[in-house]
């Protein structure tokens, strides 16, 4: 029996008391993906109703060694809300989290609507604005992180808060899948990848994403921002601190921690 319902509100509670709750797979296990998103949806209207604004998309499972992880063959996607949008530098309470990780990737910002019945990448490339750097702060409602592609689903894609860059770059001439990314935290480098660890483009990502939307018949928009997926592997956030992302020619940012965890 799916219980759509009973795992929105696991989820709902872990959230409202700060304390991870078991997994919500065996929940819904007969409805499949499409059960998990309707329980990501219901979660969604929660924080609409409660004055939230969606401003843009994320994009998670871009990793082909993740997917073969959780036994999946596509990526996943959840929404972005604007309060938890933040600038490079800007100090970041570790208390709004439960069990934070980082992974440095890159922003899309839409000029145009993406409503092709079957976007291509020339179709997302010529709809975006410009780019950002960006980090993505992942957290998990569920305890230890022991989720497959239901839990993170239903999970809003295990969406906690994204950092973005200041500078814009256009698209002209800059190579995304060849693109660098370096992730240091206290002189130490603790991630490194590339566009190509992004489903082989972060473009390619975005047309996935694009192409998944316009299916849903919720295409997405001008202004949207879209978080193309990680160039490289998660890190956890133990404590507060400083995370400097450099993606070479597109730039550099910094989300800076601040607290405890559990404040």
């Amino acid at each position: 029996m799916v219980s759509i319902e009973q795992a929105a509100e696991r989820l709902r509670r872990a959230w409202a008391t700060r304390t991870p709750c078991d997994p919500i797979r065996s929940l819904i296990s007969e409805g499949g993906i499409e059960a998990a998103y309707e329980v990501q949806q219901r979660l969604s209207d929660d924080r609409i109703a409660r004055g939230g604004q969606i401003v843009g998309r994320k994009i998670g499972l871009t990793s082909r060694a993740v997917q073969q992880q959780l036994g999946v063959d596509q990526p996943d996607f959840g929404s972005i809300f604007a309060d938890t949008v933040h600038h490079d530098g800007e100090p970041i309470p570790l208390g709004g989290f439960l069990q934070p990780k980082i992974e440095a990737e890159i922003a899309f910002v839409l000029g145009s609507c993406i409503e092709q019945p079957t976007p291509t990448v020339a179709d997302v490339l010529r709809a975006t604005e410009f780019v950002l750097p960006a980090i993505e702060i992942v957290d998990s409602r569920v305890r230890d992180w022991d989720i497959t592609i239901l839990d993170t689903i239903a999970d809003n894609a295990s969406c906690g808060a994204v950092v973005l860059g200041t500078v814009p770059r256009r698209l002209e001439g800059l190579d995304l899948p060849g693109l660098g990314m370096s992730l240091e935290h206290r002189g130490q480098v603790v991630s490194t990848g590339s566009g190509r660890a992004c489903l082989g483009s972060p473009a390619i990502a975005v047309t996935w994403l694009a192409r998944e939307l316009r299916r849903r018949k919720t295409p997405l928009c001008a202004g949207e921002i879209v978080l193309s997926g990680a160039l490289g592997p998660m890190v956890p956030v133990t404590g507060p601190g400083a995370y400097r992302a450099d993606f070479g020619e597109l730039g550099d940012l910094t989300a800076v921690f601040t607290g405890g965890v559990t404040e």
